[in-house]
C-alpha cells in the first residue's frame, strides 16, 4: 500500500491511497468464510454453501465492503501518525468509474480540508468589559416577594382581586343576549393580571362566585390565536368572531404570599439554617450575586468569542466545508438554507480552533475528578430548580450515570474546558468592570 499527500493550498489537500491484492485479499477471503457460515441456499444445508458459489454471488460486494473499511482506517491513521489536523471528514474525490469485478489494483483520492495556522496571544492589552448586575435593595426585595409568591398559600376568596384567578363558564350570547343555541360553551381561566383590556378588568375585579358578567370576546381576549385557543374555535372563524359572551364564575383562586418567617426560612434553605428576616435578605442577596455571575460570563463569553474570531481573521476551507456539511448533514438541506447558515457555522469552528489553540498552547487539562464535581453541581442545580435537596448517595449514583454516557460525559467535558478558557482570559486579559441595573443588563 502507498500513501501519499499533495497539498493544494494552505487549506485544502488531496490524500491518495494505492492498494494492491496484498493488502486486502487475505481480509476478503476471511470474509468470505465467514459469509459462508451465515448463508442459506436452497439445496445445501445451512454453513455449507460452497465458498466458490458464495464469492459468485456476493464477492464483489464483500470486495467493496472490505476496501471501505481498509481505506477508513488507513486514511485515519495516516492522519493521526502525521500529526495532520483537519476540519470536517475525508471525502472521496470524483473519480472514473471502478471496475470492482475486474480490476486488482486500486487508487482512491480524498480530499481534506486543513485547519489553519493562525498566531494567538492573550495579553493585558486586549481588553474586555465585564458587564455586572448592581444588587440593590430594590432587586432584592423584588427576589423576595418572588419567594413569597412561589411558597404562598393557596386560598379561595369570596370576591375576586388583582392577583386572583377566575373560574368560569363561557357562553355565546346572540343578538337578543339569549344563550345562543349551538353557541361556544367553555369552562376555563382568567388571570385577572393578564388582562389587557381595562372595561374587562373592571368587569371582573369585584366579581362573586355564581355572578354572571357580559363582556365581548374582543375585550376579552387581544386576538385571533388567543380566541381559538382559549375557546375552542377555529382560527379562521375565530378571526371575525365579535359576539359578546356571558361569563358564570364559578370559583375564586388566590396564591396569598407567605409570611416572613420561621417557616418560610425553614422551607427555602432548610431547618434552623436561617433564624432572622436579615439573614433571609442577605442569603438572596449572596443568592443573587452568585446567579448573575453566571450570567456575566455568559456576556463576557460572548463578547470575547466575537472579538477574537473577529482580531484573528482565521480563514477556512469554505468550499470544501460547504461540500461536507451538505454531505454530511443527517436531513437533506438545499444550497439556499446551506448559504444562510454557513456564516453561523464559519464562526463557531473559528472560536472552537481558537479555544482549542488556548488550550493546546497554554496545557489546560480537566481530570475525571473535576468532571465528577461539575456533574454534582450540575444534579444539585436541577433538583433546587424544584425545591429539593440531592443526598450524598443520590449525587454520587446520577453522576456516575451521567459520565457513562459518551455524549453526557463530553458536554461535561466541554463545559470545564470553557470555563478554564475564560478563567485564563480573566487572568490574562484586561478587564473593565461595567455595573449596570438588572434593567439594562438583560437588554440586547
Amino acid at each position: 500500500m502507498n500513501i501519499t499527500k499533495k497539498d493544494i493550498d494552505n487549506l485544502n489537500a488531496e490524500i491518495a491511497i494505492s492498494v494492491t491484492p496484498a493488502d486486502y485479499e487475505t481480509k476478503v477471503t476471511d470474509a468470505l468464510k465467514k459469509a459462508q457460515k451465515q448463508i442459506s441456499m436452497p439445496g445445501f444445508r445451512p454453513g455449507k454453501v460452497p465458498v466458490g458459489l458464495v464469492k459468485k454471488q456476493y464477492g464483489t460486494q464483500i470486495l467493496v465492503d472490505e476496501l471501505n473499511k481498509l481505506l477508513d482506517s488507513t486514511i485515519y491513521n495516516y492522519i493521526q501518525e502525521n500529526n495532520i489536523e483537519i476540519l470536517g471528514n475525508p471525502m472521496p474525490k470524483d473519480q472514473a468509474a471502478v471496475d470492482f469485478e475486474n480490476q486488482k489494483d486500486f487508487e482512491f483520492v480524498y480530499q481534506v480540508g486543513l485547519a489553519p495556522k493562525f498566531n494567538l496571544d492573550l495579553n493585558d492589552k486586549q481588553t474586555f468589559t465585564y458587564k455586572t448586575v448592581k444588587i440593590d435593595n430594590d432587586l432584592v426585595e423584588k427576589y423576595v416577594k418572588d419567594v413569597r409568591r412561589n411558597f404562598g398559600k393557596p386560598l379561595n376568596p369570596e370576591v375576586a382581586g388583582e392577583k386572583d384567578v377566575v373560574f368560569v363558564d363561557i357562553n355565546e350570547l346572540d343578538e337578543s343576549g339569549s344563550i345562543k343555541a349551538g353557541g361556544i360553551f367553555k369552562s376555563t381561566s382568567i388571570s385577572y393580571e393578564r388582562l389587557k383590556n381595562e372595561t374587562a378588568k373592571s368587569k371582573i375585579l369585584g366579581i362573586k362566585k355564581e355572578d354572571k358578567v357580559i363582556i365581548n370576546v374582543n375585550e376579552l381576549y387581544d386576538n385571533a390565536l388567543d380566541k381559538s385557543v382559549s375557546l375552542g374555535v377555529d382560527k379562521e372563524a375565530a378571526e371575525t368572531l365579535s359576539c359578546n359572551l356571558q361569563l358564570t364564575v364559578k370559583n375564586i383562586a388566590r396564591l396569598e404570599d407567605a409570611d416572613l418567617n420561621q417557616e418560610l426560612f425553614d422551607k427555602v434553605y432548610g431547618e434552623g439554617k436561617i433564624t432572622t428576616e436579615e439573614e433571609f435578605r442577605n442569603k438572596i442577596k449572596e443568592e443573587l450575586g452568585l446567579m448573575f455571575n453566571a450570567d456575566a460570563d455568559k456576556f463576557l463569553r460572548t463578547e470575547v468569542e466575537n472579538s477574537l474570531v473577529d482580531k484573528t481573521n482565521i480563514q477556512l476551507p469554505d468550499d470544501f466545508l460547504k461540500r461536507w456539511l451538505m454531505m454530511a448533514n443527517e436531513k437533506p438541506i438545499t444550497q439556499e438554507e446551506l448559504e444562510k447558515d454557513y456564516p453561523n457555522y464559519s464562526k463557531s469552528m473559528k472560536w472552537k480552533l481558537i479555544e482549542n489553540k488556548i488550550i493546546k498552547d497554554n496545557e489546560i487539562k480537566v481530570d475525571a475528578n473535576e468532571a465528577k464535581e461539575e456533574a454534582k453541581s450540575f444534579i444539585k442545580s436541577e433538583y433546587a430548580r424544584y425545591g429539593q435537596q440531592a443526598t450524598d448517595e443520590d449525587l454520587e449514583k446520577i453522576s456516575k450515570d451521567i459520565l457513562s454516557k459518551e455524549k453526557e460525559a463530553q458536554r461535561i467535558f466541554e463545559n470545564l474546558y470553557s470555563k478554564k478558557v475564560l478563567d485564563l482570559i480573566k487572568e490574562k486579559c484586561t478587564l473593565q468592570a461595567k455595573e449596570v441595573s438588572y434593567e439594562d443588563f438583560f437588554k440586547a
